[in-house]
């Protein structure tokens, strides 16, 4: 049996040569340790029909589902390996092997709500409070500028230092309120000082709603238990792109009210979960059970499981729509037995 891994798309190979392509960062089904070594239960599963069967081959990875899918549509392989799920949007746009299994879905959480006061902090302190404040001090910057040209610009032959230090105290009464009437004695001061009241209530509520939606997010992430999917609504779940639950999460009642964050692969989840980057991550149950016995203990204690073994669906090899149906069903026998001898992975 001929084996090598090619980092490109497969050429046309000689008679007899099959190009299998593998889908890559998908533990335990199939992922790439080492250039040209490949391992998972859907890796075994082939090397075992292609060894019974006596079957050639060149393999070579693709990082997501959706690109390992369209490889095969578009006869860029014979044949792709991992536990590619048999949805039912993609059933009749993709010719499937006979199932090897059946599998859920499951949710991976950080284990409990915010006790860590750091962690907690980081949540609070995020781009989009920053840039309500940035834009309050901003605002409040340009009206003292105003009062200070209006007012007290070339009033007086004080040095620069006294001028900057008059600039600083009207700043810092417009932003913080008291003392307005003993810097402005002008109709357009008083202008000014109503509309620097006014972006101060504005500035102050955004601030305020802003961390209140934080706050909230926080613990709804890290301690509710989900029933189902509609529960995810409105945080950050981590999901490989191309796959079912990706689809799951773009499609009516959750399209557009779940925020998507793109996942390179499973095992990277875990990192994003601890270090608040996203508050879920959604996956075939089985992958998530071994991502997580792999994480090391300390952090493996700060993480969970839930929906577990939810949204149960067949998964199979995906073939070339000109693969010989006389080999096809040659595969298909040899997965039906592998499956009855209990060697199915």
């Amino acid at each position: 049996m001929l084996l090598l891994l090619l980092a490109v798309p497969l050429p046309a190979l000689a008679a007899g040569v099959l190009r299998v392509g593998v889908l890559d960062g998908s533990p335990p089904c199939s992922v790439q340790k080492n250039r040209g070594q490949w391992q998972g239960r859907a890796v075994d599963l082939w090397e075992l029909i292609a060894r019974r069967e006596g079957l050639a081959y060149l393999m070579s990875g693709y990082p997501t589902p959706r690109s390992l899918l369209e490889a095969a549509r578009n006869d860029q392989v014979d044949i792709g390996v991992g536990c590619l799920t048999m949805a039912p949007e993609r059933v009749g746009s993709y010719r499937f092997s006979l199932p090897f299994q059946e599998r859920g879905l499951a949710l991976m959480l950080p284990a409990e709500a915010g006790a860590n006061s750091l962690r907690l902090l980081s949540t609070l302190i995020n781009t989009e409070l920053l840039k309500v404040i940035g834009a309050y001090l901003l605002a409040i910057g340009l009206i003292s500028s105003l009062v200070w040209l209006d007012e007290h610009r070339g009033k007086d032959d004080t040095s620069k230092r006294e001028q900057l230090r008059r600039f600083a105290l009207i700043y810092q009464v417009m932003a913080s309120g008291p003392g307005t009437n003993m810097i402005v004695s002008r109709t357009r001061g008083h202008a000014l000082v109503l509309l620097a009241w006014l972006v101060r209530i504005i500035g102050a509520s955004m601030i305020v709603s802003t961390i209140t939606l934080d706050a909230l997010r926080e613990p709804a992430a890290r301690g509710f238990q989900p029933r189902n999917l509609t529960d995810l609504i409105g945080l950050r779940i981590a999901v490989r792109p191309g796959s079912v639950s990706e689809h799951l999460l773009k499609i009516p009642p959750l399209a557009g009210r779940v925020k998507l964050v793109s996942l390179s692969a499973l095992d990277k989840g875990p990192e994003l979960l601890l270090q608040g980057k996203a508050d879920g991550m959604l996956a075939d149950e089985q992958q998530l059970v071994y991502v997580l016995e792999q994480t090391p203990p300390e952090q493996r204690s700060r993480l969970r499981l839930a929906l577990k073994d939810s949204y149960r669906e067949s998964q199979a090899f995906v073939y070339s729509p000109n693969l010989d149906s006389t080999l096809a069903t040659r595969l298909d026998r040899a997965i039906s037995q592998a499956k009855r001898d209990g060697l199915v992975p």
